[in-house]
């Protein structure tokens, strides 16, 4: 995957988690900001944030629970160490730190 690929990609992710969130009502704010997301709890304020890592194609999550790195793989985010997708990965963290259930497809 190329740079611009790999931005259009990013791109599409972010936007796509954006609206996920919202469609849910979760209780969950969101932050744009310089390539990275960060998604806010409103029950604790804590943090889950998903940041860009262009020179390595990666997306890397970062939540209570740990940091995860995710490659686009076969049309999903892959995380390169469990092999978890990044909508699974994101719903746990996500439902974990909010305290409600957090489902995301990322289709």
């Amino acid at each position: 995957m190329n740079e611009a690929e790999f931005s259009r990609a990013a791109d599409l992710l972010m936007r796509t988690i954006e609206d996920e969130l919202d469609a849910q009502g979760a209780d969950i704010d969101t932050e744009s900001a310089g390539g990275v997301l960060t998604l806010v709890c409103d029950a604790n304020g804590s943090r889950i944030i998903l940041s860009r890592q262009p020179a390595l194609a990666q997306i890397w999550l970062a939540a209570q629970s740990g940091g995860f790195h995710f490659e686009y793989r076969a049309d999903t985010w892959v995380c390169t160490t469990t092999g978890e997708t990044l909508a699974t990965v994101l719903g746990r963290v996500c439902s974990a730190q909010a305290g409600e259930a957090v489902v995301f497809s990322l289709q």
